[in-house]
């Protein structure tokens, strides 16, 4: 009798090609954050062509199917995949290229969405050989705060049946595709941008004496504020505190009257996260005060510290590695990035692995948010076969 994985290898084989199209299809009509307007259409019109469950316009684009087993009422699992795109003119020369100017599936959300809806068509064809139900959602707007997460959960993504376990792929260009990575506790981290507006007395840069020199306040405050991460930061917490974004809209001999500075703070703990934005407040007026003028700060607090549940994480290692051999199931250090499924861990125990789709004699792909990124697509058969595998993993009681 053939077991419960081999149904499901064959099944992903069997279904690939029809994934492959899935995707390519995605990566070609990219749309931006809360935008996904086609793409949730897209995916409605494939449910409903193979007669899946679903309620869509959840935080307007957002979709959530379900796949009932036996006894559908026993337990709940989540799966989740995310929709949008990024403002990225492509440059991969492929029959796939984006066709919407400016816009690319630069992150790989076209092929989490692809392989979620492959492991819908599995475990549909499988449904009768599992007890409880499989919620499929479908995310908005991950890539943009506050993130589309929150706004589904928001309004009651995870109610009705209220799942007692989250688990979410993404793609992972370090590893390649066959293999997937994961680690437990601490996983990505917070993200906040900070946002600050230095004031003083511009004028004639030959004069300094009769103006506050905001462009050199703000270089003394970028300065100043490198003491977060490297002084302030408790010993074990990784922190980092960048600015990419300067504004001094002078002249060669014109000290504006306002300076601007945007950035990002990240760290890997809640508590050090918000006693970081009271000492980045006081640094900055501190500076500006000493030296003569104004400091206004805003820091828009986005997605929060991403925890994997320990007792999760090491079933679906196990269940991983039973899947798709002990070999091709790697352990991963933390990462300085940010995921909004980190508000779905902070509800329910979950966990969020990372997905190979390098191909198999080069080190990595091209980066994420790269304009020549593209996934080897055997990745898509791994994805959605693993994400099958655990989902009915985790429903045993």
């Amino acid at each position: 009798m053939m077991t419960l994985k081999q149904k499901i290898i064959n099944l992903s084989d069997k279904l690939f090609p029809q994934v492959v199209d899935i995707r390519r299809h995605l990566h070609q009509y990219p749309e931006l954050s809360f935008q996904e307007v086609e793409t949730a259409q897209y995916i409605s019109n494939l449910l409903t062509k193979w007669g899946i469950e679903f309620e869509s316009g959840i935080a307007e684009t957002g979709i959530v199917a379900y796949i009932r087993g036996k006894n559908p009422e026993q337990k709940t699992v989540a799966l989740r995949a995310d929709m949008d795109a990024l403002p990225i003119e492509e440059k991969n020369n492929v029959s796939y290229q984006s066709k919407n100017k400016g816009v690319m599936h630069a992150c790989g959300h076209d092929a989490h969405t692809a392989s979620l809806l492959g492991t819908i068509l599995i475990l549909n064809s499988l449904k009768d050989e599992f007890e409880g139900t499989i919620k499929c959602i479908f995310q908005p707007g991950e890539e943009l705060l506050p993130g589309g997460a929150k706004r589904m959960i928001q309004q009651g993504v995870l109610k009705n049946p209220e799942p007692e376990i989250v688990i979410g792929q993404h793609v992972y260009p370090e590893l390649p595709a066959g293999k997937i990575g994961l680690k437990d506790g601490p996983y990505m981290a917070s993200t906040d941008e900070i946002y600050i507006t230095i004031k003083g007395r511009g004028g004639h840069g030959a004069m300094p004496w009769k103006i506050d020199d905001t462009v050199l306040i703000a270089s003394h405050i970028i300065l100043a504020l490198q003491q977060i991460s490297s002084r302030h930061a408790p010993d074990g917490i990784p922190t980092i505190l960048s600015f990419g974004k300067i504004i001094a809209n002078g002249a060669t001999n014109v000290i504006p009257d306002e300076v601007y500075l945007e950035g990002t703070f990240r760290t890997m703990n809640e508590e050090w996260r918000t006693a970081a934005h009271r000492k980045i407040k006081k640094i900055t007026t501190g500076v500006a005060q000493s030296m003569g003028a104004k400091a206004e700060i805003n820091i828009k607090k986005g997605y929060p510290v991403l925890i994997n549940d320990a007792k999760i994480t090491r079933i679906a290692k196990k269940a991983a590695m039973d899947y798709l051999g002990k070999n091709n199931v790697m352990d991963l250090n933390y990462r300085m990035t940010a995921e909004d499924f980190a508000y779905f861990a902070r509800e329910k125990p979950s966990v969020f692995y990372r997905l190979g789709v390098s191909a198999i004699n080069q080190k990595e792909c091209s980066s994420l948010h790269s304009s020549t990124f593209d996934i080897n697509e055997k990745a898509l058969n791994t994805g959605m076969g693993t994400m099958a595998y655990l989902a009915i993993q985790f429903l045993k009681p």
